[in-house]
């Protein structure tokens, strides 16, 4: 398994697609703060003491719409992504203005997510 913390300024969302796990399921424990967690377009707020599972295929997103800064646990099993999906995307980020869509989508990819994109505009 893969176990990382994270922390997310105050209104701050996620600078990338929704996506869903194909390669793991996802358990969020909330330490500080409170994240809305948005899984298959249900709203779901993790707070300290708070837990949730998102299992493989769902497809999610979060974003800390609050006022203070939240951190959170993240449990990944199997261990399909670490470290280096952070640091690929840290490169990917910090390369000035929004990061390559294709560029995202293959780095999330390989490390066993899959974007979920939004339905076309008619």
């Amino acid at each position: 398994m893969s176990v990382f913390e994270f922390s997310v300024p105050a209104n701050f969302k996620i600078p990338g697609p929704a996506h869903s796990n194909d390669g793991y399921e996802e358990m969020v424990y909330g330490l500080e703060g409170t994240l809305t967690w948005t899984v298959n377009d249900t709203d779901v707020h993790v707070g300290p003491g708070q837990a949730l599972c998102i299992p493989r295929g769902a497809a999610h997103r979060w974003a800390n719409n609050g006022s203070v800064p939240a951190k959170q646990l993240t449990v990944i099993s199997p261990g399909v992504m670490g470290p280096e999906y952070f640091r690929e995307v840290k490169q990917l980020l910090s390369a000035g203005g929004p990061p390559n869509p294709t560029a995202m989508a293959e780095t999330m990819r390989r490390h066993g997510m899959a974007p979920v994109l939004p339905p076309p505009k008619s």
